[in-house]
């Protein structure tokens, strides 16, 4: 067994060569104007230059990795079906899956349709996900949830980036996206430890349930703001 694990480490490590050597040999960063680069990027005044409009992309994707909490879960949940060990990672190589076929096309996508209506189709692909997953542990069913959270992540993390470069000032956009996975991970980091604690007094059904009664919370204060925003003024 422990060699076993072993050859699986280092398997891992050729793709990881091979991204260092992409990076060394393969990417060339164009130049820069060194001396009107800012010395501390994170400065009240730079702060004041980012939008409303970039602190509700990044209030969004707070509220996204809330209701949507890490994926070790997922994992649990296929253990928890007594699926075998060694095959404990097929959950996670079909969310993966998933996720890479399906974030092209929504790509696409999302330079066309509404990216209000796109969050709004991500949260109840979501919504989708849990609910499969507290029905039932079998590993079938485990798969097709693991499925459905990776088409998720493919209709919404590269828009949400996308929103974020869209929503920040050129000159900020490092900033911008430093910021924005900061919050991210702390909404990670709480959304976990709230579903551990619902895992361990409950159980794992009560656990994806609550995240898909989060999910349809966030999907309908989305689809409220966009109505708000989008809503005529009214006639004297």
């Amino acid at each position: 067994m422990a060699n076993d694990f072993r050859a699986v480490f280092w398997v891992a490590v050729i793709p990881a060569v091979l991204a260092v050597l992409l990076l060394v040999f393969g990417v060339r960063e164009p130049d820069r104007d060194t001396a009107s680069r800012p010395a501390n990027p994170i400065r009240r005044e730079n702060l004041r230059k980012l939008s409303r409009a970039y602190w509700w992309v990044v209030a969004i994707g707070a509220v996204f990795t809330l209701a949507r909490f890490s994926e070790a879960f997922l994992v649990l949940r296929a253990a928890e079906g007594g699926l075998p060990l060694a095959l404990v990672p097929l959950v996670l190589i079909a969310m993966s899956i998933v996720y890479a076929i399906s974030a092209y096309p929504f790509g696409r996508l999302s330079d066309r349709a509404s990216h209000r209506r796109l969050l709004a189709l991500g949260l109840a692909v979501l919504i989708g996900a849990d609910v499969v997953l507290a029905y039932s542990n079998q590993w079938t069913w485990v798969l097709f949830g693991a499925s459905l959270w990776g088409l998720h992540m493919g209709i919404t993390q590269g828009l949400l980036a996308t929103m974020v470069a869209e929503a920040a000032p050129a000159e900020l956009r490092g900033t911008a996206f430093g910021l924005f996975n900061l919050v991210s991970g702390v909404a990670l980091l709480v959304a976990s430890v709230l579903a551990g604690l619902l895992w361990d007094q409950f159980g794992a059904p009560q656990t994806f349930i609550a995240g898909a009664v989060f999910s349809a919370l966030a999907m309908l204060a989305i689809l409220a703001r966009g109505a708000s925003r989008e809503r005529p003024p009214s006639q004297a």
